[in-house]
């Protein structure tokens, strides 16, 4: 090896060893942070959910206040009237969640006070938006794990101070805080594990254990939570989870990428010392020497232009196909978001509905393994958008116009519904990514996440609309869904293209396509677009 020859991060990781026993000690550990995930982010669902509930006294005729036309009657007689009618509290049933009591049951969050539940999980999302912001930031400055640590430690204490709830704004605040940790404290191990991995093992690896551990532990949450048996315990059980996370101080290395970006070389180098020293692999000091010619040489390239976000919207073309995504961004989130926690007005035990429909999970990820660099990104997201939209609204449909509706024909179209947003939402992160500039990558990837999760605010909303006229959650995102598809077909084909690099690139990259033109029906460029890792590797995640 000459001594000015440069060794990147993916060649030094090859001398460290790629893919042993470092690398299985790190995706056991990105599957307990899958795990942690879910729970955090579906415990709210089952902490605020609304059972079957009817008036306590026996002076109303108790059938017609059955769960969720509670506020129908409000329109017909006014708010005073139910109310004077049921001062003698309410009667849940709770069969159908298996002895479990919900805030909402211990609360009576019912009827004039359903907007309780509604906007504490509103206002986890306006923190998952700032949190996302400020982590993001956080994390291009102090570093990969420490907003790792710092984001799991926001979800110990929100969802600890939710238990102390005993109104609404106790309950919101603790929310808003719990919500804070949402996407940090998953996607900042995604980030390292992704960097010490294999390059051409990083797909299938981390969306495996995404598949499969994130698949169980959302099929697992109802049946933990009847297990507690009240939101109290099963939120402590939640929040207390997060502190062994403090331990990955111990056993999870800092992304080199960053360390080398902020000129801490020999620190990167340490890392990859411990982690050929577990591989029981030795690095040549040649190979070292490499990696510090190549980090001088990284930091010393300044980018030479100062292109931001908003070139990105200065020029026709590259301003459609970014509002596009923003808008794809938007309904991805709102809609995966609103579809997982629709587990009520099926005629079944919600329980049953959200671990039924979470099952779909793994085989969504399969199903993008398999078929992604098949028939191309706009097809799949174009064709997995139209077909959840559809069987979304088709569910919608059959509630308006079938007096007594089979819950397993709501069902089996729920589960449609939620494997095509699996594989829509799984599978859309990659195509933004692909089509933005590399100039503007990380700045506009992370205004387009942030844009999906704030419209993730108005996914609570949306299903709070059953309690007025049922069908409406199921039609209003079968509608959004079937819009994003056809948005979809106004972006380009990435698969096997040169991607942009230049804001001029990005302008022109696909405007020779057709409306309807497919990968799966033509033949691209053969330039791979594998190369795109390492530019993944250094986006910042908002």
């Amino acid at each position: 090896m000459a001594n000015d020859e440069t060794i990147d991060v993916d060649r030094m990781l090859a001398y460290a060893g790629d893919f042993s026993r470092y690398q299985i000690i790190l995706t056991c550990l990105f599957s307990i942070i899958n795990i942690l995930s879910a729970f955090h982010y579906f415990g709210q669902t089952f902490s605020s959910l609304t059972p079957e509930y009817r008036c306590n006294s026996t002076s109303y005729n108790q059938t017609e206040t059955l769960a969720l036309e509670c506020s129908i009657e409000f329109f017909k007689n006014g708010s005073k009237y139910l109310e004077e009618m049921c001062d003698t509290g309410w009667v849940y049933n709770d069969t159908n969640t298996y002895g479990y009591i919900s805030i909402v049951q211990e609360l009576n969050w019912v009827c004039s006070d359903s907007w309780k539940p509604v906007l504490g999980q509103s206002v986890f999302f306006i923190g998952s938006v700032l949190g996302g912001i400020v982590l993001g930031v956080l994390a291009d400055n102090i570093g990969r794990l420490h907003v790792l640590v710092l984001a799991n430690m926001f979800a110990f204490v929100g969802n600890g101070i939710t238990t102390l709830s005993n109104n609404a704004i106790v309950f919101s605040i603790s929310r808003f805080i719990a919500g804070c940790a949402t996407d940090a404290n998953f996607v900042m191990m995604y980030i390292i594990v992704m960097e010490y991995l294999r390059p051409s093992m990083r797909t299938f690896g981390l969306n495996i254990c995404i598949g499969l551990f994130y698949s169980l532990s959302c099929m697992a949450i109802p049946w933990v939570a009847s297990w507690v048996g009240n939101w109290r315990n099963f939120l402590i059980i939640i929040s207390f989870s997060h502190v062994p996370v403090l331990l990955f101080y111990f056993i999870v290395p800092e992304s080199a990428q960053w360390l080398l970006s902020k000129g801490r070389t020999e620190e990167a180098i340490k890392c990859f010392q411990r982690i050929a020293k577990i591989n029981r692999k030795t690095i040549d000091p040649k190979t070292i020497e490499g990696l510090k010619v190549y980090s001088n040489q990284h930091i010393n390239k300044k980018q030479e232009n100062s292109e931001n976000f908003f070139g990105l919207v200065k020029t026709p073309n590259l301003r459609r196909k970014t509002l596009i995504l923003i808008y794809k961004s938007m309904i991805l989130s709102l809609c995966y978001d609103a579809i997982s926690k629709n587990v009520n007005g099926v005629g079944m035990s919600p329980f049953v509905v959200f671990t039924v429909t979470s099952s779909t999970i793994l085989p969504a990820c399969v199903f993008i393994l398999a078929v992604q660099d098949i028939v191309g990104r706009k097809a799949l997201a174009s064709g997995s958008l139209l077909v959840s939209g559809t069987f979304s609204a088709c569910a919608g449909i059959y509630l308006v116009f079938v007096q007594n509706p089979e819950p397993i024909v709501i069902l089996t179209l729920a589960i449609v519904a939620r494997l095509g947003i699996n594989i829509a939402y799984n599978s859309g992160h990659q195509y933004a990514v692909e089509l933005l500039p590399t100039v503007v990558r990380g700045q506009g990837v992370a205004v387009i996440h942030v844009a999906g999760y704030g419209a993730t605010f108005f996914s609570t909303q949306i299903l709070y609309l059953a309690d007025f006229w049922l069908p409406s959650p199921e039609i209003i995102l079968g509608l959004l869904m079937i819009s994003g598809a056809m948005a979809c077909l106004f972006l380009p084909e990435t698969l096997n293209k040169t991607l942009p690099v230049t804001l001029a690139d990005g302008e022109e990259f696909g405007e020779d396509e057709k409306l309807w033109q497919f990968a799966m029906c033509g033949k691209n460029n053969t330039e791979s677009t594998t190369t795109l890792h390492n530019d993944f590797d250094n986006l910042p995640r908002y």
